[in-house]
């Protein structure tokens, strides 16, 4: 579905095979390349292993793997994925970066333009592994060398960094292009269930000095310094008001610095936070950021 900046809908198109394409069972995650295509994942359960790319017209370019009944967790396939998250491009390398993601537990990295397997790895850059892990941690424990999923993101920086969401542990961790780990964080690190990390996304100025983090667990937006990884700021609390958030799922951020947030579940929304420029940070917890005007989305 694609709107204006006030809101309105103006035009939609999918959810259904076409020419040379499987329609997922759910599609998750939406990126615009740059070259203006869209890409979404595959993430029905039992179904879903693969990649679709299309004009933003809807025409059909190119899918990546398969839809198949039955198709089960392949952490080392180059032909196929399991239940991806989230699409990402490098534009400078012409590179497709995938959280694959719910049922797979790796970041994969294509050709954006034929869509050929490069290159893949789990966490700290370990070969994936698909042999069971817990589905909760014990914050303070030994870190899982493996990610325990979902792999919910895998974005780059401008300076070839690309962070990685592991939702269910609570951490970002953070590699080269080529897959070499250099840190990671712990997010609420004392948030079990379906986990903090949902998704990141970088601040407008040419530096991406600050790095934004959803927490669905928690209902609150992370404000980064992205060098250091040291929070400065978050707002947000649970709830279905203007400003509030009810599991937020996804970020981003525009041209002119503006938020964008989805959320899911029983939020089924998506708010927008304008971005009014830099000032101090008076306190670390801004709980509900009210709208001033109802005007805003």
């Amino acid at each position: 579905m694609e709107f204006d900046q006030q809101g309105t809908l103006l035009r939609h198109w999918g959810g259904k095979d076409g020419p040379g394409y499987q329609w997922p069972a759910s599609n998750h995650g939406l990126t615009i390349d740059h070259k203006g295509n869209i890409w979404i994942g595959g993430n029905g359960a039992n179904n879903d292993g693969h990649v679709l790319k299309f004009t933003q017209d809807g025409k059909f370019l190119m899918q990546i793997g398969i839809k198949q009944a039955g198709l089960g967790p392949d952490s080392n396939s180059q032909e196929r994925f399991y239940l991806v998250a989230k699409v990402s491009i490098d534009g400078k390398n012409n590179e497709a970066y995938v959280a694959d993601g719910y049922g797979n537990r790796r970041v994969v990295v294509l050709d954006a333009d034929n869509g050929k397997f490069k290159r893949y790895w789990g966490a700290y850059g370990n070969k994936p592994s698909d042999e069971p892990a817990p589905y909760r941690y014990t914050p303070g424990s030994m870190p899982l060398q493996q990610f325990r999923g979902p792999v919910h993101c895998a974005d780059m920086s401008v300076d070839g960094l690309v962070y990685v969401c592991d939702r269910t542990s609570d951490r970002l961790q953070v590699f080269t292009r080529e897959g070499k780990f250099v840190k990671e964080i712990f997010v609420e690190p004392d948030s079990l269930g379906d986990g903090s990390t949902w998704d990141v996304a970088f601040s407008k100025d040419p530096q991406q000095k600050y790095l934004y983090v959803a927490d669905g667990r928690n209902q609150k937006l992370h404000i980064f310094d992205r060098q250091s990884l040291t929070e400065l700021t978050n707002f947000g609390e649970g709830g279905h008001y203007p400003g509030q958030f009810y599991s937020m799922h996804s970020i981003a951020v525009d041209s002119k610095g503006n938020l964008y947030t989805t959320e899911t579940y029983q939020g089924r929304r998506v708010q927008r936070f304008v971005y009014k420029g830099l000032g101090p940070v008076t306190k670390k917890v801004q709980g509900t950021v009210w709208p001033t005007t109802t005007s805003q989305h």
